[in-house]
């Protein structure tokens, strides 16, 4: 790991040394930052290639840097040729302007140590990308390593070099003299650019319809900087020193035959002898082996073989090249209209945006990226185009990686989130982006979603339009699930309520409940609760298509399964409304029925649930009883005790204190450590129903604690003397007959009979307790149950007795009240 570290250092120190040593104190500098060394290009692949911004734009640029150093080896005058010829082609390229040839931002500029001009951002050489990998940086950049040409790049790209040859043969009335991969470079966004006009030559007479060209001789004995690549010449430079447009075509049907060969060209030249191969060469094209041309398309390879002719008449001309068939491939078509697409009006360019995203599947990535994605969003500052161009962008942010989206595509997009005119315009764009919804709110950070994306749907609820209120009620359910809680539960809901009550728009109004209704699953309960239902009872209108969105957003709270609505909220609030809305006289007997049918279901969950909790209480009031009946038994069986021994200190009841046995340790009983418990009368039993409903034993401030009548009998002195017990006694004794319910209820009038009084007549069990509220000798307590009940009749309760039941409340009625009771509530 160590020595990987050390040879990354070392490498990165070597080139940045490489920058320094070459650029430094040249005069671009001044204006340009240089990057990093990414490819070579140019003449014998001479030039150095870095990235670079400008400084004061910071606009991405290519810096092609020529280190003085590389001809160290040469004479002074060698020296000065080579660099009067790189200077010349540089100057060249500089006056020239077309899309098909590269477009130099800043002119040469020579220092000691180099030569140096700024470009458009390029990605390398066609040589590079063919495996000519020389003067590269080490090791050697995986992006130019593991490129392929797909088959619309080398399509379009031979088709973008024939239109070059076009311009300087028709336009120009010059030849280029060197066409080779070296001077073929692939700039940013994939476009193949002509550059290296080193041995271009100028027509003699341009004005004429035939130009004419004046060819140097070739000269062995010059540098090769100084020669152009005798592999990619036609043979009448070498053999006859002659050219003309033609030439240049034999030099682009060798092209062709690399970019098909791995960059091999059609023959190796012995540049020793450059005259006896050429003859050689001369002989095998005229008696061309159709193995030569095997691994070019069979549509094209006619047209190779054409143009790789020893007679430059029959080769065809660049203009004739650029209409042949194997160039009507669907994405070339596609790629050559958008490099023209200047030249179109806005029919023309609406026309072909809406067919284009038949043809962007068909299309690789790479190219659909870093070809076509510039030249769409370059329309984003044409607005009426923005409509055609937008759907093309997110179909092609779909395919990217959220990286390429972030980088590449948001920042051309965030200006449109904040479009809204002209009016049209933005409903339409409003449609596409909502549509496209789950696309935005997954691939965008979420800093970019707060101040971008959700504030563009906020506009639209808020929107003057009807439709573009309608528009983004109908689609906000599609993507709400992917929407953070926060900012749904603070912003999006409070803006859908909004629209709602203070639209006056009926359809704005139901889409608006619709909408609610549609995103309950993704709010918590008492959110729904608290914020939701009160809501629907400000709604004021009562159009049959509102009062029905507002029984659905009831129906699927109660209905959710993670929502529902609560029994209290069901009978105090929901159930009233929804009562009270059912008998608008707007509904028709359909909805009516709908009403109805969700009402009788909320009664009915009421009433389960509201009589499960009932009995559950009777349950636990009858054990707690049973307990309490219990306690009395044993309390009664410590009165049947013997008197205590005279002069002991043991009373007859447990004392509050705790009980000392003759060895004076304590005693306990089992119940609590004061040896017995507090024992009671008619105060004895359950508490009433309050917030200590299920604690027990009545307190000591309810129950009289019979034990303190002898708690302190040992400090009077009269040990030898037993207490009077009588009264308890009297009070405990199992043999006297219980007060039935009767002889303590209030005394009915003499002659008068009432058949309020025979409900509690029936016989007592002796050992029944009486439990509940506090009874005094004045009877039940004043409104207590069925005698304040005004719903009830004294004909109700004429049915015999039957055996008592206990109610909630702690009294036993008989049977025939709670049939009277199955009557009345069904």
């Amino acid at each position: 790991m160590e020595s990987m570290l050390n040879k990354l250092k070392s490498t990165v120190t070597k080139v940045t040394a490489d920058v320094t040593s070459a650029v430094m104190g040249n005069p671009v500098t001044r204006e340009f930052e240089v990057g990093r060394h990414i490819a070579s290009g140019g003449p014998g692949l001479s030039w150095r290639i870095y990235n670079g911004t400008k400084k004061s734009t910071k606009q991405e640029v290519a810096v092609f840097v020529f280190d003085k150093k590389m001809i160290d080896k040469y004479q002074k005058f060698e020296k000065d040729q080579i660099i009067d010829s790189l200077k010349r082609g540089v100057q060249q390229l500089t006056r020239l302007r077309h899309p098909r040839l590269l477009t130099v931002q800043h002119p040469l500029e020579e220092s000691r140590d180099c030569l140096a001009f700024c470009t458009e951002p390029v990605f390398a050489s066609l040589s590079n990308v063919l495996g000519q990998w020389d003067n590269l940086p080490s090791p050697v950049p995986s992006d130019i390593k593991e490129y392929k040409l797909y088959d619309v790049e080398t399509k379009y790209g031979l088709l973008q070099i024939s239109e070059g040859l076009s311009f300087l043969h028709s336009g120009v009335k010059m030849v280029h003299g060197n066409l080779c991969p070296e001077n073929i470079i692939l700039n940013k966004s994939g476009a193949w650019k002509i550059m290296g006009f080193d041995f271009s030559i100028s027509s003699n007479n341009p004005s004429d319809a035939e130009p004419k060209y004046t060819c140097k001789e070739w000269q062995p004995n010059l540098p090769p900087l100084c020669l152009p690549n005798p592999e990619y010449l036609a043979p009448e430079y070498i053999l006859s020193v002659s050219c003309d447009a033609a030439s240049d075509m034999y030099s682009l049907g060798v092209v062709m035959h690399a970019v098909f060969n791995e960059g091999k060209p059609v023959f190796q030249v012995n540049k020793h002898d450059i005259f006896k191969s050429f003859s050689r060469q001369l002989d095998q094209l005229s008696s061309m082996s159709p193995a030569v041309l095997s691994k070019i398309p069979e549509e094209v390879r006619e047209h190779v073989k054409m143009l790789l002719s020893v007679t430059p008449n029959v080769r065809p001309d660049a203009d004739q090249m650029t209409k042949i068939p194997f160039f009507d491939d669907v994405g070339a078509v596609t790629l050559q209209y958008f490099d023209s697409l200047f030249q179109r009006d806005n029919l023309q360019k609406s026309q072909f945006y809406k067919g284009l995203p038949k043809v962007l599947p068909k299309l690789p990535k790479r190219v659909v990226v870093y070809r076509i994605l510039p030249a769409l969003t370059s329309e984003f500052v044409n607005p009426d185009m923005v409509p055609f161009v937008l759907p093309n962008v997110l179909l092609i942010a779909e395919e990217c990686t959220k990286d390429e989206y972030v980088r590449l595509i948001l920042p051309d997009l965030t200006p449109v989130f904040k479009q809204q005119e002209p009016i049209q315009v933005y409903r339409n764009i409003l449609l596409i982006f909502l549509q496209k919804m789950d696309l935005l709110l997954t691939k965008t950070p979420p800093d970019d979603i707060k101040n971008s994306v959700l504030p563009m749907v906020y506009r639209a609820l808020e929107a003057p339009s009807v439709q573009i209120q309608e528009l983004s009620l109908n689609i906000i359910p599609t993507f709400a699930n992917l929407i953070d809680y926060p900012s749904m539960k603070n912003s999006l809901i409070p803006r859908i309520k909004s629209a709602c009550l203070q639209t006056s728009s009926l359809a704005v109004r139901v889409n608006s409940l619709v909408c609610l209704g549609k995103i309950l699953e993704y709010l918590d309960k008492w959110f729904v609760i608290d914020e939701i239902l009160p809501f629907l009872q400000q709604i004021p209108s009562r159009e049959p298509a509102v009062l029905m969105g507002i029984l659905g957003i009831y129906k699927c709270t109660f209905n959710h399964k993670k929502l529902g609505i609560p029994k209290e909220h069901l009978a105090t609030k929901s159930l009233p409304h929804l009562v009270s809305l059912s008998i608008d006289n707007n509904l028709n007997l359909n909805q009516f029925n709908s009403f109805m049918m969700v009402i009788r279901d909320m009664l009915s969950r009421m009433e389960t649930e509201h009589k499960t909790k009932l009995e559950q209480l009777h349950i636990m009031q009858e054990q707690q009883s049973s307990l309490l009946s219990n306690m009395t038994s044993m309390s009664m069986a410590n009165t049947a005790r013997p008197a205590p021994v005279q002069g002991s200190t043991m009373s007859t009841f447990p004392s509050s204190g705790p009980m000392v046995g003759s060895m004076g340790t304590s005693v306990s009983n089992g119940f609590n450590p004061a040896m017995g418990f507090q024992a009671g009368g008619m105060g004895m039993g359950m508490r009433p129903t309050g917030p200590s409903l299920y604690s027990g034993m009545a307190t000591t401030t309810s129950t009289p604690n019979f034990g303190s009548l002898t708690q302190n009998q040992g400090t009077t002195g009269q040990t030898n003397k037993p207490p009077d017990m009588s009264a308890l006694d009297n009070l405990f004794t199992s043999n006297k007959p219980k007060v039935t319910l009767n002889q303590i209820g209030p005394k009915a009038p003499s002659g008068t009979s009432s058949p309020w009084l025979g409900q509690f007549n029936s016989p007592q069990n002796p050992q029944t307790q009486m439990q509940g509220v506090p009874v005094g000798m004045g009877g039940v307590a004043g409104g207590f149950g069925m005698q304040a009940n005004p719903f009830f009749s004294p004909q109700n309760f004429a049915q015999p007795a039957a055996a008592p039941s206990m109610n909630p409340s702690g009294i036993k009625h008989s049977a025939s009240v709670n049939n009277d009771l199955k009557d009345l509530f069904g």
